[in-house]
């Protein structure tokens, strides 16, 4: 059974032992909800460190609407379950007022990539991101810590972050993990009902096999989704696209990305 630690002043404790007595500490900061994108990142740190941490903080800050944050699926004693059998050393669970004692006045801003693609439309999303990740770095202090690609916007500023602060940690990006199908791996498709779930596979199958992104948006509208954007950035193609087909008819944002 991972250790629980609930609050700041736990975690940088046991962080401080660990460090004290040579160990690499890798760390996995999550939502919860975990699934195999999330076991991958794990089973990653595990195999690369002596301590892994995984933390599971739905971030309010970086979330846009009250309905998305609300709806986030809660799921912390399978998570920890999850956690024990992947083998984590430590799971950090803190409350809002334990990572935002100052209630979020002061914020880490990046003013340049975080405005396009989900930042576009999505104003503050990765200043609440990279303000969260900074303090769970501060908090945890690992050697390295480890993205998946799926948020490949979320992963390069966290990249660029570490690089501009002169922090002393590796960021580790994982590739995606799929479904059979192709859908990306996420913890809002349990938000899907049953045709929400047979149509999302699509979305891979049109970034991948579209000339152009004028000609993915136009299939994606056309299989019934609302397109955000489909831009090319360098050799890779970022997609984000809504739908209603959902448990409780709620929209539901998925995005995706894939090499071109």
């Amino acid at each position: 059974m991972p250790k629980i630690f609930k609050n700041p002043a736990e975690m940088i404790a046991a962080r401080n032992e660990w460090l004290g007595s040579g160990l690499t500490i890798g760390f996995v900061p999550t939502m919860g909800a975990l699934h195999e994108g999330h076991e991958a990142l794990i089973k990653q740190a595990r195999s690369d460190n002596k301590i892994v941490v995984l933390s599971i903080f739905v971030n309010p800050t970086q979330f846009n609407q009250k309905e998305d944050f609300e709806k986030y699926p809660n799921t912390l004693e399978n998570d920890i379950k999850i956690a024990e059998s992947l083998g984590v050393d430590a799971v950090f669970t803190p409350q809002y007022h334990d990572i935002y004692p100052d209630n979020y006045r002061y914020v880490l801003a990046e003013n340049e990539f975080s405005k396009k693609l989900c930042g576009k439309d999505r104003p503050g999303h990765f200043d609440g991101v990279l303000t969260i990740v900074m303090k769970l770095f501060n908090i945890v202090k690992p050697c390295k810590a480890y993205f998946g690609e799926k948020d490949f916007q979320q992963l390069e500023l966290i990249k660029g972050m570490v690089s501009a602060f002169f922090m002393d940690l590796e960021i580790i990006p994982v590739a995606i993990v799929r479904e059979s199908d192709g859908l990306a791996k996420s913890s809002r498709n349990v938000r899907l009902n049953a045709d929400g779930r047979a149509l999302a596979p699509k979305i891979y199958q049109i970034i991948s096999n579209s000339k152009n992104t004028d000609l993915a948006s136009e299939e994606l509208t056309k299989a019934g989704f609302v397109v955000d954007y489909v831009t090319d950035i360098g050799n890779r193609r970022f997609v984000a696209v809504k739908t209603k087909l959902t448990h409780d008819g709620g929209e539901v944002r998925l995005i995706d990305n894939v090499k071109i």
